[in-house]
């Protein structure tokens, strides 16, 4: 993954920009039963130390890219704490518990609902922040019982990656309902791909490839505080789903590590759904010119639903500093630091602006997912969405399998998922 150095000419404009939000706004807009107000946000440039926690890649980059921050917020300094993915969840847990967080950090979007009902997360102070400026389906991600508990910052969906060869052989255009990906599969088998598509048959994760067909479908995962998944919308998915299983377009078991980009540039697999991280992936497989993405067709037209995951920040209720990591935060998510933040690490930006000019329309496939963030669906912020997920995942895999009907592991999904509970009070 390239690392690319912020242009001066974006620096300036963010530093302008930051210059601007940080004299204050008037607090001229409405209050709602759920807008938190930023009494604790003081006016003028961030002061004092602003306590980070970020996990993975983004939190190894994080501090030196913030340097634009400090300078023009002289009298700030921000200590980026870097949080293995795999240890952050228990982490963040065990310091809301013990009343020592940090001021700020990244949480991911499937974990918003459990920290919030603890009481661990501020609201997010809606005077600062717009949910008209991000994307919905992120911006959803955030919001607990009615309430938003973060901000957007990063964002990541699903598309459909194709042989553009193998499709001109057979005759197809870009699939735009089910039965049209149906055929589309089946066309690109026939001009000589193994597999027509692959999809996800089970083990962690499949949820988020499942999810939309079911998504598509009208199918809701939950309404108030209870799980709905035994709906005919959600079977009528999942019955489709493992069409492509029981009619040989797609391989019923995980493939290893890198299998997946090897077989697609060697065209052993027509096509399969994916986010953009798999752009240079394939590219660097070896597949070049003839390849496409294209947003994931819906049941009846296109562009249909697709899964939206990412990362969001949010402010703890511990926080010794609420209004620097406010400010850190509406920095963050400004256009112009999207953008550079794009260039640094290839995360996708949280708001539309950022996907109208600049780096982000130098690539036409990395652009197809701008256009899939305007149709997607977020899990529900519900604090045992993750125990609900593990089920999803095992009872598609049965079903993929044959070891139990589609409307068997639909019903299985409803009665662990009632026995868990939303989580909910």
């Amino acid at each position: 993954m390239s690392r690319r150095h912020i242009s001066a000419a974006t620096a300036l404009a963010v530093a302008t920009a930051l210059a601007l939000a940080a004299c204050g706004r008037e607090d001229d807009e409405g209050s709602d039963g759920n807008a938190a107000p930023s009494a604790d946000i003081t006016e003028g440039p961030a002061t004092g130390t602003i306590e980070v926690w970020a996990m993975g890649t983004e939190g190894e980059e994080l501090g030196a890219f913030l340097a634009d921050f400090e300078e023009a917020n002289p009298d700030a300094t921000v200590e980026v704490t870097p949080v293995p993915w795999e240890g952050a969840h228990d982490r963040i847990a065990t310091a809301i518990a013990a009343g020592e967080t940090p001021d700020v950090s990244l949480i991911g979007t499937t974990w918003m609902g459990e920290f919030a009902q603890t009481g661990g997360l501020e609201p997010t102070p809606t005077d600062l922040f717009d949910e008209n400026d991000f994307f919905p389906g992120p911006w959803a991600s955030t919001v607990v019982d009615g309430t938003s508990y973060g901000v957007p910052w990063y964002v990541e969906t699903r598309a459909l990656f194709y042989r553009t060869d193998l499709a001109e052989a057979a005759g197809l255009e870009p699939p735009q309902t089910w039965d049209d990906l149906k055929a589309f599969a089946q066309g690109l088998q026939q001009a000589g791909a193994q597999q027509g598509i692959y999809l996800q048959p089970g083990q962690s994760g499949s949820w988020q490839t499942f999810m939309p067909f079911a998504w598509q479908n009208g199918a809701t995962l939950t309404d108030g505080d209870a799980y709905t998944l035994d709906s005919p919308e959600m079977t009528e998915a999942l019955e489709y789903y493992t069409s492509y299983f029981t009619e040989g377009l797609s391989q019923d078991t995980v493939l290893q590590p890198g299998a997946l980009e090897q077989m697609f540039a060697d065209g052993a697999i027509g096509s399969f759904i994916s986010g953009p991280w798999h752009i240079g992936l394939v590219r660097d497989a070896g597949a070049t010119d003839n390849f496409d993405v294209v947003p994931l067709p819906g049941k009846d037209e296109a562009p249909g639903t697709s899964f939206v995951g990412g990362g969001n920040l949010a402010v703890f209720t511990d926080s010794d500093n609420k209004s620097g990591a406010w400010k850190l935060i509406e920095y963050l998510t400004q256009v112009e630091v999207q953008q550079s933040w794009y260039e640094t690490l290839t995360d996708l930006p949280s708001k539309p602006a950022a996907w109208e000019d600049g780096p982000l329309t130098e690539d036409p496939l990395v652009a197809v997912f701008g256009e899939q963030l305007e149709s997607t669906e977020a899990p529900p912020a519900v604090p045992t969405w993750e125990q609900v997920a593990s089920v999803i995942d095992a009872d598609v895999e049965a079903a993929v399998r044959g070891a139990m009907s589609p409307a068997d592991a639909v019903a299985d999904m409803q009665s662990q998922a009632s026995s868990i509970g939303t989580g909910l009070q």
